[in-house]
């Protein structure tokens, strides 16, 4: 155990706290059993996809099994915008400055109560396939480094130039092969699943497109920066509708989306067909999602468990996919912090939308509801299933959302509070940098910042933001464990150190000055927190 984590006595309290709230849930009986629960969910989709047949892609698998008898959530947010923090809040139902899962390293730690321990102790059959993601201890050494450095004063190139991929041709429709084949075994355990089982099922695909694919030339740390699809997907975008969105210029960036756009290298020239391309892939991405969940909700009709299962579907992010001079997550902006979200019930047919905003916390206890299993105290999320029609024990909702970001390619911790069509966006400790201020009915294409002008929400949003956390602190609480993880990684290296440090991800940056940056990184450790 690292010496932070021996620190981290609040933690520790909390999780003996947790342990004993879910032995009461273990004990509790059963309210009902009768509803299946079939969760997928999709890595980096752009929740503005969903629910509509005007957009790029038509998303017409999901549209029509899902959309058209379902409640769809227009205002769905990641509560991280990062692929393990995202998920350890989905699994837990807390937010992530409550479990500590700072970045893509730390998540959740082993054994800790998720929705499936409840599911499991309240009698469900449980399958899980594929991407997971909440624990923590992975990826890669470049990324938690990244992670931990980001206040270190460079701004290094920590990604691949987002690249275009054309594959195969108008008959290649599987390219992620490790989807498909999870698809695949989602559809025979459907297809074996007894009709006459006592217990009922909760079966769980986590689909890793459309996240971008790694860049295996850039060397063994790579991110991914390949869009990839092939002519069968891009018949599925209607490349007249793929816009090239505006940018502002480099030099009138606020100080941290400029930050964001060095590190995942996209400062050097683009042309409009680069741009283009670079979208309408990513949107062919998307259609291949599209594809895997209509087969998948095909076998669910053929195998006789469409009337007794509920269906949702999400994503743990989304993908800016060039807006705002950038790909990939990490940002508050709207492509890369709205969701899809969609939930159908077997009982409740509907074709609804909703424009409240909700997050991915609501997930733990609209899976409680769904399953009548009582929901264990102290979660962050309030059931959804009212909104389908249906009653709840926990639909207490407040009427904000937040989502947080630690993580690599964001140089301060970045916080976010969604109220009416108001969107503030907070950093560090509120004053090393101005916030931001966007107003969704007005400037959708938030391009338009208004913290200036409405020094009046800011005020309200910013005094609301710090009743729903104490942001400061957290800020400073991430920075004191950055510099704790990085001072433990450097110290076990040894004499590898230095070259270690100059072949992660950011090599061809980090070895233009090699003694340099290893110079600014000590002074970032021996500045005070």
């Amino acid at each position: 155990m690292s010496s932070w984590q021996k620190r981290s006595l609040s933690f520790a309290v909390f999780l003996i706290l947790t342990a004993f709230l879910m032995h009461d849930v273990r004990t509790s009986p059963i309210k009902k059993r009768f509803s299946n629960i079939l969760f997928i969910i999709c890595d980096a989709m752009d929740g503005r996809l969903i629910g509509s047949n005007d957009k790029a892609v038509a998303m017409k698998q999901i549209n029509h099994h899902l959309v058209s008898k379902g409640v769809t959530f227009l205002n769905a947010y990641t509560n991280s915008p990062i692929c393990c923090p995202s998920r350890s809040a989905l699994w837990s139902g807390l937010h992530v400055h409550i479990t500590e899962s700072w970045n893509n390293f730390k998540g959740l730690p082993p054994g800790f109560p998720t929705w499936e321990d409840s599911l499991i102790a309240g009698g469900y059959d449980t399958k899980i396939l594929g991407k997971t993601d909440y624990t923590a201890g992975h990826h890669t050494v470049s990324n938690r480094v990244e992670a931990w450095t980001r206040n270190v004063n460079f701004t290094l190139a920590q990604e691949g130039r987002p690249t275009p991929v054309l594959v195969g041709d108008e008959a290649t429709r599987r390219i992620q092969l490790s989807d498909w084949t999870n698809v695949d075994k989602a559809k025979e355990w459907l297809e074996n699943r007894s009709q006459l089982d006592d217990k009922p099922f909760l079966l769980y695909i986590g689909i890793n497109l459309p996240h971008p694919y790694k860049t295996t030339q850039e060397g063994p740390h790579a991110g991914g920066s390949t869009f990839k699809t092939s002519p069968y997907w891009l018949k599925h975008v209607n490349m007249s509708k793929v816009t090239v969105p505006q940018w502002k210029p480099l030099d009138e960036m606020h100080p941290v989306d400029y930050y964001e756009t060095a590190t995942k290298n996209c400062t050097s020239n683009f042309t409009e067909d680069e741009i283009r391309k670079i979208r309408a892939y990513y949107y062919g991405m998307c259609a291949e999602v599209d594809g895997m969940v209509g087969e998948l909700m095909e076998q669910l009709d053929s195998s006789g468990f469409s009337n007794s299962t509920y269906v949702v579907f999400t994503s743990d992010h989304g993908d800016l996919a060039m807006e705002h001079r950038q790909f990939y997550k990490m940002s508050m902006y709207e492509g890369s912090s709205h969701v899809p979200l969609v939930i159908t019930s077997p009982t409740h047919k509907h074709n609804n939308k909703v424009k409240q905003p909700v997050s991915l916390v609501d997930i733990f206890p609209t899976l409680m509801d769904m399953a009548g299993i009582p929901t264990p105290p102290g979660l962050n999320g309030s059931s959804l299933l009212p909104y389908l029609g249906m009653t709840s024990t926990n639909h207490e909702r407040p009427n904000w959302v937040l989502s947080q970001y630690h993580g690599c390619n964001v140089n301060l911790s970045t916080y976010m509070l969604r109220m009416g069509d108001w969107k503030y966006i907070a950093f560090g400790n509120g004053k090393q940098v101005p916030p931001h201020l966007f107003n969704l009915a007005e400037s959708s294409d938030e391009l338009y910042d208004y913290a200036v002008d409405r020094l009046d929400i800011v005020s309200m949003m910013d005094t609301k933001l710090k009743t729903v956390i104490n942001y400061p602190l957290v800020s400073q609480q991430v920075e004191m464990y950055n510099k704790q993880s990085f001072l433990e990684w450097k110290n076990s290296l040894g004499d590898k150190y230095s070259d270690t440090i100059a072949n992660l991800r950011w090599f061809m940056d980090f070895q233009k000055d090699v003694k340099g940056n290893e110079l600014k990184i000590q002074e970032w450790l021996d500045a005070q927190t």
